[in-house]
């Protein structure tokens, strides 16, 4: 073996380094390069100007206003302490990082004529950041009643106040629920003292549905279509077939099924299913129950577990028949002994009775059949 002298050594390492040396150092560059790109992901709109605080220099003032084209004031106070703890402030959003006409201090007055406008004109610039939600209301009812020339339907800025937003996460049912209300207050008024509104507005119980639980958020469309119509019984469902809640309060799940499987059911799911954007005049859950004034299914003036309530409801489709109508209905139970035993015990019979006779009548042309081949067979042998 040939030992290596200590000169070739060092010779040797140096040779090496020549080699390697340029790519291990682009390696380092690269991987330098490359860290800050990670950070990046996600990066928050940034443009040069004015900062926040030299904005709420003057915009802090409580007194602060402007006039408008229309004669209309419009107050342009900002509060320093609602808008530090909003959620554009806390993801580094500044002033004109929406304000984007803004590039200097003092600035020129705004286009907008009249307050609605003003209102109008920023929600294109909510859409830059917020792509995804924009599209969807891009299609919704608000958007196409916007279209069609009525510039009170809402757009971002009526349920988002951009200078006050908080984190969505941290809004509850009720949030939502006093958010539709600013523009749709009747409709919250009667829905507050429902089944639905006084457990969730009175008593924060979050069990129940809210405004959006029903109509979406940003895609909510029209709830005067036939499709929405159709699709009522689904929408129910989300909740009413959902154990977990239900069982809470002691309401059956089986609704769907149960509606589903009558007449009325059948008729309104085939209706979805081939035909959705088609009306039909057979009942869906809210035509029994109310819209936004539903009531505990036991109540005594409107409740359609007492008979006289439920029959009220019935001769809206079906005038004229008698106290005794509404026996016929289940009320969303399967029968049981409980339950409308005496439909439980026929259908026990005839679960029992119809395989009994088919069976038996199976059994018969079964055994008949063998008999003759056996007797075919027997015929055969004695002629041989």
């Amino acid at each position: 073996m040939r030992m290596i002298r200590p000169g070739h050594g060092r010779r040797f390492l140096w040779i090496m380094f020549l080699i390697l040396g340029p790519s291990l150092i682009a390696l380092a560059i690269s991987m330098s390069v490359a860290r800050p790109a990670v950070a990046a992901a996600n990066p928050q709109p940034v443009r040069e100007g004015p900062s926040s605080d030299v904005c709420l220099a003057c915009h802090n003032q409580q007194a602060f206003q402007t006039q408008l084209q229309s004669g209309e004031t419009m107050s342009i106070h900002i509060d320093r302490t609602t808008f530090d703890a909003s959620v554009h402030n806390q993801h580094g959003v500044s002033c004109v990082g929406c304000h984007t006409d803004i590039s200097n201090v003092p600035h020129a007055p705004g286009t907008a004529k009249n307050l609605r406008e003003v209102a109008i004109q920023y929600s294109a610039t909510c859409q830059k950041c917020h792509s995804e939600a924009a599209d969807k209301a891009m299609h919704s009812v608000h958007q196409k009643v916007l279209d069609g020339g009525n510039t009170d339907a809402a757009v971002c800025s009526d349920c988002h106040d951009p200078h006050a937003q908080k984190p969505i996460a941290q809004m509850t049912k009720a949030d939502f629920a006093n958010t539709c209300a600013r523009c749709h207050n009747t409709v919250f008024q009667i829905y507050k003292t429902s089944v639905h509104g006084a457990a969730l507005i009175g008593a924060g119980n979050t069990d129940v549905a809210s405004c959006v639980d029903c109509h979406g958020v940003h895609d909510i469309q029209d709830p005067t279509s036939a499709a929405f119509r159709n699709a009522i019984p689904q929408l129910c469902a989300k909740c009413h077939t959902n154990a977990a809640i239900m069982d809470k309060y002691g309401i059956s799940t089986d609704v769907l099924n149960t509606y589903v499987a009558d007449f009325h059911g059948t008729t309104v799911t085939l209706f979805e299913s081939s035909t959705p954007d088609q009306p039909t005049n057979k009942p869906v859950c809210t035509d029994c129950h109310g819209v936004h004034d539903i009531v505990k299914v036991d109540d005594p003036q409107q409740g359609i577990a007492i008979k006289k309530n439920l029959l009220v409801k019935c001769q809206q489709c079906h005038p004229g028949v008698n106290e005794n109508f509404p026996d016929a209905w289940l009320s969303h139970y399967i029968p049981s002994p409980d339950k409308a035993p005496l439909v439980y015990y026929v259908n026990l019979f005839y679960q029992v009775m119809i395989p009994s006779v088919i069976g038996g009548m199976l059994i018969f042309v079964i055994s008949d059949i063998i008999r003759r081949l056996i007797d075919r067979r027997r015929k055969g042998a004695v002629h041989q």
